[in-house]
């Protein structure tokens, strides 16, 4: 399962692949599609006068993509140490393990499955390599071990598939849930209010640079989904699939399967709080 982007997305942001902020650097996986948006964005975070650096998301199993992510580093004098995942979808995910073989790194996540080492990340950890500084921000919603990463020196936040660059994400029914999915919006946009995090580094799509204005625009996106399922299962459209067709009516039928994880999360919600 990988994200998919089920509205026309805001185009407000820049960098595609390169240097983002004065720590990151984007090395974008060939791997475009309708639900990978330009393709997977796998960072590349240093101190700018250290010799290490951390990978987030090293993304699918694609030797040459994983071997230009190692290129670029050793271009800019960095060493990776260390190989970080904001969840475990295989366009995220995937070429982790040959990307640990490659660097000779551990990788660490919070699904224990995904880790090569002994260490996992939970909520509150603080991650540092080389000087660089990384806070753990836990964003279950999309998936149930989604995870977002705070660089407070750059005030940015690495959002993997919790915030895209372009367009919204879906919540991956069963796995993912809306409430906890809103509650995540929520943390971030505290991030934006009392951390001064204003970039927003996302897992596909282009840097966004009003992370504040991005989160608040998800929260007002999912609320008025959410009413709108609410109308629909009121005038007679029971099952996620009729849903899909009335409320999606204007979207690409082949985001529609990625709709209707999204819908059914909306259908748990909205009887979870006796709302339908």
């Amino acid at each position: 399962m990988t994200n998919a982007s089920v509205l026309p997305g805001r185009p407000r942001g820049s960098v595609l692949s390169g240097p983002a902020t004065a720590r990151a650097v984007n090395v974008l996986a060939p791997n475009a599609s309708a639900m990978t948006l330009d393709g997977t964005n796998t960072w590349i975070l240093a101190e700018p006068d250290s010799g290490l650096a951390v990978v987030v998301d090293p993304g699918p199993l694609d030797d040459g993509h994983l071997s230009r992510v190692v290129e670029t580093a050793e271009r800019a004098g960095k060493r990776v140490a260390l190989t970080l995942l904001t969840h475990g979808h295989a366009d995220h995910a995937e070429g982790a393990a040959r990307f640990a073989e490659l660097t000779g790194t551990g990788v660490r996540a919070l699904d224990p499955a995904l880790r090569l080492g002994d260490e996992g990340l939970a909520h509150g950890d603080v991650i540092t390599v080389g000087g660089l500084e990384l806070r753990v921000v836990p964003t279950p919603g999309h998936t149930s071990d989604s995870l977002c990463f705070h660089l407070p020196a750059d005030g940015a936040v690495l959002t993997g598939d919790t915030v895209l660059g372009r367009g919204t994400t879906m919540v991956a029914h069963p796995d993912g849930r809306l409430g906890d999915y809103l509650d995540s919006l929520r943390r971030l946009r505290s991030l934006t209010v009392d951390d001064g995090v204003h970039t927003v580094l996302p897992g596909h799509g282009p840097v966004l640079e009003d992370a504040q204005g991005v989160v608040e625009f998800y929260l007002a996106h999912r609320a008025s989904r959410l009413a709108q399922v609410e109308t629909a299962v009121e005038d007679g459209h029971r099952s996620p699939q009729e849903v899909v067709a009335h409320v999606y009516a204007d979207v690409d039928r082949s985001l529609w399967p990625a709709a209707e994880l999204s819908v059914r999360a909306q259908l748990d919600y909205l009887g979870e709080h006796g709302l339908i």
